[in-house]
């Protein structure tokens, strides 16, 4: 069963729908201890459940789920052994990574791009050790977001790369792929996916002396090293830090490891706190790409505290006597690295599940303030669940809250001490596994009995703006979706109808600013784009067909003119379907031959058994365009219904409910079905 729910417009953080399903009896069915949750920019869920059998045995499930279509749940029995610990996507939403308690990892992909066919064909194993942390290797693309520049007619001035190193590179710079893990014992290990499909594996102590991890987290350095946190779960302990470098010598995967300062929780050291949160409970980097920050979380039975950490140059005093010895040292002082606290919260209820966002905002305080002063609030906050049931938003530098969310119980003040609130009789129901969306702009969230649910943050965090600036900040998460190739579902979530005519208009003004190579990049992740907007409004809702038709013959163009290859390797850079087109732009002549003296007639001969594959498609081609040509007097009294051509071919638009592309681009989608 899922309960759709059309959001209240103007709060700051509601209910989108909660997704229970019905024919799962809670006998069989049970949430996973832990629970683990990944949320992929293609707007893909992926959580974990168990399924008991009649004589007790377990079955580690995983669960893949569209947020745009959430009754369509696929489930993959995963052949785990022990409990699920860890979910990952990989950057590009397709392949995701699972581990166990066993310290088995699997890396399934999807066959033929479905979200509803999976497969696992590699992995790694640290038998007997389970994994407590998980992460891809990073692939050395960044983004940085320039609010202060939505104005701009370029995508290059407002999405601009940054310069970031990948993990390690094949031969030509080309990132390697593979992934990272940490185990409860210490260890960490390296996988990586050469081209060959082989997979090179190796395992290494994070440390000469080895201890018990209970939390761990992985970040990336600019300059393409790996940096591990790790605590042993009691706040008295040290929060441990190391710097993992990763290359492959002899065809063999090495790890090097390096100590790097740690920390102690600020409220250990406070005398009249030092035994009231005796366990860490969170443990995280506010960013994978950002290794020079982190939040912690310490709890006891009944409340929590959060504290912000940043990594800092500090100066080293020298004294005077070796000063006057080597005037060097008195030019250039010395620096070390120290960590230091940003901020803290006071007590709070106890933290179930902390969910940091993934939009690429940089926490300067340069940064900061243009985002402050452009009134522009995603991807500046962070989730955090409690056990009474409520999710508050809060700044992920200064920990203030922004938002907050109360599933069942009546809203109380944000500053009400956790100490008055009132006990329930049971555990109340809260989230126990969070993740944001890539924009920052929906959470989802599953609580202890196994219900899913999808929360909206707005985009203003309660602050009022005016119509004009809240189009503009849609407009752009729209850009940069249309950029990075994201799925932009979360951002229709905040799409008003009375929006929808202006946001078309401005996307498309903005798309003819790029230049002609970019615009024939983007041009189907536009149409596509256009094509949802106008679903969420009874005034536009007529052109979704065509912009869908259109897409559909632009994918077949793209199929028909990618069978056409050129007769030698050192030809121009127009393919021959270019080249024709061009000359069918030229010459207006209606004689066929005329045409053809102009091209390579060997260029566009094809293999016999090819087009006996495509003779369906070349006939309803062709029946489309003498069509077309038949109904050209027509057009002057009336438009041709597009529609009304398609419904002449039923086979003329798949409908593949559960493909992964939902939203098309580039036309893989049509061209896989065609």
């Amino acid at each position: 069963m899922c309960d759709l729910r059309r959001p209240a417009a103007g709060g700051m953080m509601d209910l989108a729908y909660v997704c229970e399903w019905e024919k799962w009896s809670k006998s069989t069915h049970c949430p996973s201890v832990p629970l683990a949750c990944a949320w992929s920019c293609r707007n893909l869920i992926a959580f974990t459940m168990d399924l008991r059998s009649d004589d007790q045995d377990l079955t580690r499930m995983i669960h893949i789920l569209d947020t745009e279509h959430p009754w369509d749940l696929h489930s993959i029995p995963s052949e785990h052994r022990e409990a699920i610990t860890c979910l990952e996507w990989d950057q590009s939403g397709s392949r995701l990574l699972s581990a166990d308690a066993d310290g088995q990892i699997k890396c399934w992909s999807m066959a033929d791009h479905l979200a509803n066919s999976w497969e696992s064909s590699v992995g790694s194993l640290v038998e007997g050790d389970p994994i407590v942390a998980l992460s891809w290797l990073h692939n050395g693309v960044k983004l940085a977001l320039h609010v202060e520049k939505s104005g701009a007619s370029s995508f290059g001035e407002k999405f601009s790369r940054v310069k970031f190193s990948p993990s390690l590179t094949l031969f030509g710079g080309k990132p390697m792929e593979g992934w990272i893990a940490v185990t409860v014992s210490g260890l960490v290990t390296v996988s990586l996916l050469k081209p060959s499909g082989q997979v090179l594996t190796s395992t290494e102590s994070l440390c000469r002396l080895r201890g018990r991890v209970a939390l761990a987290d992985i970040a990336f350095t600019g300059g393409g090293n790996i940096v591990v946190a790790t605590a042993d779960g009691s706040s008295a302990s040290p929060v441990q830090f190391y710097k993992v470098c990763v290359s492959v010598v002899s065809e063999k995967c090495r790890i090097d490891t390096e100590i790097l300062p740690s920390l102690f929780m600020r409220c250990t050291t406070d005398l009249n706190r030092k035994d009231k949160f005796p366990a860490i409970t969170h443990l995280k980097f506010l960013a994978r790409d950002m290794s020079e920050q982190v939040l912690l979380c310490a709890s006891s039975q009944t409340s929590s505290i959060v504290e912000c950490w940043s990594l800092r140059k500090e100066g080293l005093p020298v004294n005077n006597i070796f000063q006057q010895i080597s005037p060097v040292v008195g030019d250039k002082q010395p620096t070390i690295l120290k960590w230091r606290i940003l901020s803290a919260t006071n007590d709070l209820d106890r933290v179930s599940a902390v969910a940091l966002p993934k939009l690429p905002i940089s926490l300067t305080n340069t940064d900061l303030k243009v985002a402050s002063d452009t009134q522009f609030y995603p991807g500046l906050g962070l989730a955090l669940a409690f056990h009474d049931g409520s999710v508050h938003v809060v700044h992920r530098l200064s920990l203030q809250t922004m938002a907050v969310f109360y599933s069942s119980a009546a809203p109380r003040p944000v500053d009400e001490p956790a100490i008055k609130r009132p006990r329930t009789a049971g555990p109340a129901v809260h989230f126990k596994a969070m993740q944001l969306s890539w924009t920052s702009l929906a959470l989802v969230g599953i609580d202890n009995q196994g219900k899913l649910s999808v929360l909206r943050l707005s985009p203003s965090m309660g602050h009022p703006l005016e119509v004009g600036l809240a189009l503009r900040h849609l407009l752009f998460l729209l850009e940069y979706c249309m950029v990075t190739g994201y799925d932009w579902w979360d951002i229709l979530l905040h799409v008003q109808p009375s929006m929808v005519q202006s946001l078309v208009e401005k996307l498309h003004e903005e798309y003819t600013r790029q230049t002609a190579a970019l615009q024939q990049v983007l041009s189907t992740r536009i149409l596509a784009m256009k094509a949802s907007l106008c679903k969420l409004s009874p005034c536009t809702v007529t052109r979704v067909c065509d912009y869908h038709t259109k897409l559909f013959l632009i994918a077949i163009s793209s199929t028909l003119k990618s069978l056409l290859r050129p007769h030698f390797l050192n030809t121009p850079d127009k393919s021959p379907g270019d080249r024709l087109t061009e000359i069918c732009a030229k010459i207006t002549d209606v004689d066929i031959d005329k045409v053809m003296i102009n091209l390579k007639t060997e260029e566009f001969v094809l293999d016999m058994n090819t087009l006996q594959a495509l003779q369906q498609l070349l006939q309803w081609v062709g029946d489309f365009v003498l069509y077309l040509l038949a109904s050209l007097p027509n057009q002057v009294r009336s438009p041709l219904p597009i529609p009304t051509i398609l419904k002449r071919c039923p086979t003329s638009e798949p409908s593949p409910p559960r493909s992964f592309y939902k939203k098309p681009f580039l036309g893989h989608t049509f061209s896989a079905h065609s």
